[in-house]
């Protein structure tokens, strides 16, 4: 009887440790919001911190433009830095790593366009924040952080956080010799990987998986609000052998490490309790890791809520995009949904 009230003790400290883990991202994330938006001076205000409906809280691109928000080069050091302490709430110490990476890019490819160092079009500098809404315990709000090859999106509502669609892109994907950085790839985890499962097949696998020999120009939902793929195609978990399933679950960890092990895991229940089963494995293009020589690769994982996609065939093979989306609850609709139901109960 002892035996049994101490294990039941242990799963109630479980569960509330878990809650409480979920609570203090949430409670973290919108005290250092506050924090950030703090530092900003009132016309700062105007441009960073938008009303929650706005539809520009859906706006998300991954070229080099204008964004929506407050960029980096209006900020003060003390601004950045509170800027970028929000960012370290949502991601891992991996996705810090990967996002200041994409942002040092920028300078390699100054050298490889030839273009001046106070350039404005790849720019370091020209990465925005922005806060919709208030941050606040009860009512819903939500912030990004936008830029070239980085979008990223947080909607919390009623003390949890949703935080996809998720971009990561790399351009060069791997720096060629006589630039600065020379070799670095910043998505190297997401190709070798990829690799590695697409090589494990039979050729009867190998069938299902490769559905074209030519791969997209790009990920096949590029930047759309809602994604649009109903179809799901290649290979099924469920019909992979048994390490061919390890390493295939092995990839999805690779892209749910970017985030806070809070993100990581929630997505990780839920994509199971969908049934992991039907996750499937699509692959276009090139099956080899050839960079640079014109034969793009294109690969996809497609599950009941589940969308990974990533795409290299633009600039002969060598610019990587990437992106992960939830098929059920993109900008946290679902916990909106959930939320204004309860309010209108009340």
């Amino acid at each position: 009887m002892k035996s049994y009230s101490s294990l039941f003790l242990v799963l109630v400290y479980l569960i509330a440790f878990q809650a409480f883990g979920k609570a203090t991202l949430s409670h973290q994330m919108r005290t250092t919001a506050e924090t950030f938006l703090a530092t900003l001076t009132a016309e700062q205000k105007v441009t960073a911190n938008l009303p929650f409906d706005s539809e520009w809280r859906y706006d998300w691109n991954y070229t080099p433009r204008q964004r929506k928000g407050l960029p980096l080069k209006q900020m003060s050091d003390a601004q950045r830095k509170a800027a970028m302490s929000l960012v370290k709430t949502a991601l891992s110490n991996k996705g810090m790593e990967k996002t200041e990476a994409i942002i040092g890019l920028e300078y390699v490819l100054r050298q490889v366009e030839k273009r001046p160092e106070n350039d404005t079009y790849r720019d370091p500098e020209n990465y925005a924040f922005a806060v919709f809404g208030t941050p606040d315990a009860k009512q819903p709000w939500a912030w990004s952080m936008e830029g070239h090859h980085l979008s990223l999106h947080f909607t919390l509502v009623d003390g949890k956080v949703e935080f996809l669609p998720s971009f990561f892109g790399s351009n060069p994907g791997i720096v060629l010799p006589g630039f600065i950085q020379e070799g670095k790839q910043v998505l190297k985890d997401e190709a070798d990987a990829a690799f590695q499962l697409l090589n494990s097949f039979d050729e009867q696998q190998i069938t299902k998986v490769l559905i074209s020999d030519k791969a997209p120009s790009d990920m096949v939902t590029t930047n759309k609000r809602s994604v649009d793929l109903e179809k799901r195609e290649g290979l099924a978990l469920r019909d992979m052998k048994p390490t061919q399933q390890e390493m295939f679950k092995g990839l999805i960890n690779t892209y749910l490490n970017r985030y806070h092990v809070t993100l990581k895991d929630q997505e990780l229940s839920k994509i199971s309790k969908a049934d992991l089963n039907e996750i499937c494995f699509v692959w276009m293009g090139n099956k080899e890791p050839t960079i640079g020589a014109g034969k793009g690769h294109y690969y996809r994982i497609h599950g009941p809520t589940l969308l990974i996609e990533y795409d290299n065939t633009q600039n002969n093979g060598n610019h990587v995009h990437s992106v992960v989306r939830d098929l059920t609850n993109d900008w946290g609709e679902d916990l909106l949904k959930m939320h204004y139901e309860a309010s209108h109960k009340k």
